[in-house]
């Protein structure tokens, strides 16, 4: 028997990959692995040259990742709200059909995140061209890749020289005195009522 509090070894090394008592085992192998992938390639060749000049991807909102530990991170989320839409001007079926991608069931919980997206949606429609059906589109390109990708580019360092004043300030002892005086802001309040009513 092992020593220690480990997991219990259970390695199913005699398992019969062929018919037994209980029938065959279902085993799935992915040897069509490096087949498929090629005909996802294909796939998206043979989309991308039927739908050409239009992009084979759509544009998608930005949004905050879930939870509190990842929400301070930005990517790009389903489809854009009917909120964002209706304040950019535009109708979720017109949306769909100049390649914007539609999401029903988001909704803004803040007015930052929808102004940022309502100007990624105006900044869509500035570039946008429409073809009618006969126009010619042999000298337009057909755009690869992810339609306004997130700029993660960090800003530069600001280098500042350190003053005597920023010597002199004492931070520590600023956050325990703010700390006691919001300790003790109600006390203080109801003595003050206690001298008016007086």
């Amino acid at each position: 028997m092992v020593k220690h509090n480990n997991v219990l070894p259970n390695l199913h090394f005699h398992k019969k990959y062929c018919a037994s008592s209980r029938g065959p085992l279902k085993v799935k192998l992915t040897l069509n692995q490096a087949g498929k992938k090629k005909s996802r390639r294909l796939a998206r060749a043979k989309k991308a040259a039927a739908i050409a000049p239009a992009p084979l991807q759509k544009l998608r909102p930005i949004v905050h990742c879930q939870t509190q530990k990842y929400s301070a991170k930005t990517r790009l989320g389903k489809g854009f709200t009917l909120e964002e839409l209706k304040a950019a001007g535009l109708s979720a079926k017109y949306a769909r059909s100049v390649g914007i991608a539609v999401d029903f069931r988001r909704t803004n919980k803040s007015n930052e995140s929808l102004e940022l997206n309502v100007a990624r949606l105006n900044a869509y429609k500035a570039n946008l061209v429409i073809l009618k059906k006969g126009d010619d589109a042999s000298a337009l390109t057909q755009l690869k890749g992810i339609i306004q990708p997130i700029d993660s580019s960090k800003p530069e360092i600001e280098m500042s020289d350190v003053t005597d004043e920023m010597k002199a300030f004492k931070a520590f002892t600023t956050i325990r005195v703010a700390r006691k005086e919001t300790k003790v802001a109600g006390f203080r309040q109801s003595v003050k009522d206690r001298k008016e009513k007086k």
